[in-house]
């Protein structure tokens, strides 16, 4: 029972990774409050969790709104007392557009939600933690925070705030309790999809073509909720700013 007494939110929790670590920290005695913007696949993972007597909450929030997260890290502190560990898991992809041929709408909303999220959530947990004298925050960035050609431009540089977010944070409060990391997920299982139904033609074939000179290899969500579950576990308690990639060492290459 790695996590027995600790308290987790977890964003983007109705599928892929974060259902998957939603899961991983209910098996380790966690109790978990699970955000997500769509209620019904993140009711039904809340549902099947507390079919399995799981300490688990549901909250329905969007992670770009202040008001939303402020409700979201309520819920963790009124119904389970505190917050051990927050995951910054939610986000949507660009649809491989390059920077010409981004709309200042897409720019807002990938923005909004990959990098604007995170920090509100953040900025409303770190004072929590601080308080308690400990605390624990895993963002999910990308490859695309480590590189410029895993992504269309919008998602490439919101993720690399993501990696710019989780240093910072780390070096601030890290003599305070607080431990910051991220993990670099390549491609995964997952439905995030390329964030629309018509991606761009000519920014998609670049990026596979990096893709394809990889190992190919795609990983199951299973994969990075046991690297962050690690993160969030006391064996890392010497880790704090590390920027993690997952990613079948795409990133060696």
């Amino acid at each position: 029972m790695q996590f027995d007494g600790k308290v987790a939110l977890v964003t983007g929790a109705g599928s892929g990774i974060g259902r998957a670590l939603v899961q991983r920290f209910v098996a380790g005695g966690a109790a978990v409050v699970a955000v997500d913007i769509v209620e019904e696949p993140l009711q039904k993972v809340v549902a099947e969790l507390q079919a399995q007597e799981g300490k688990v909450t549901a909250c329905v929030a969007n992670v770009a709104l202040d008001a939303d997260v402020e409700r979201m890290l309520t819920t963790a502190t009124s119904t389970y007392g505190r917050l051990d560990i927050l995951c910054n898991n939610a986000g949507i992809m660009d649809s491989m557009t390059p920077a010409a041929d981004a709309s200042l709408q897409l720019w807002d909303r990938v923005i909004a939600v990959n990098l604007t999220g995170p920090f509100l959530a953040c900025r409303r947990a770190i004072p929590i933690m601080l308080e308690q004298g400990s605390g624990c925050i895993i963002n999910t960035a990308s490859e695309a925070g480590l590189r410029g050609g895993a992504a269309g431009t919008p998602y490439t540089v919101s993720k690399h705030g993501v990696v710019g977010l989780t240093r910072s944070i780390a070096f601030h409060y890290g003599d305070r309790g607080i431990r910051c990391n991220a993990v670099c997920p390549g491609g995964v299982e997952t439905n995030i999809g390329l964030g629309g139904g018509n991606p761009h033609e000519a920014g998609l074939a670049k990026v596979m073509k990096l893709v394809q000179a990889t190992s190919g290899r795609v990983a199951k969500p299973e994969n990075l909720a046991s690297v962050m579950a690690f993160l969030a576990s006391d064996d890392a308690a010497f880790l704090n700013g590390a920027i993690v990639p997952v990613d079948d060492g795409w990133f060696a290459g």
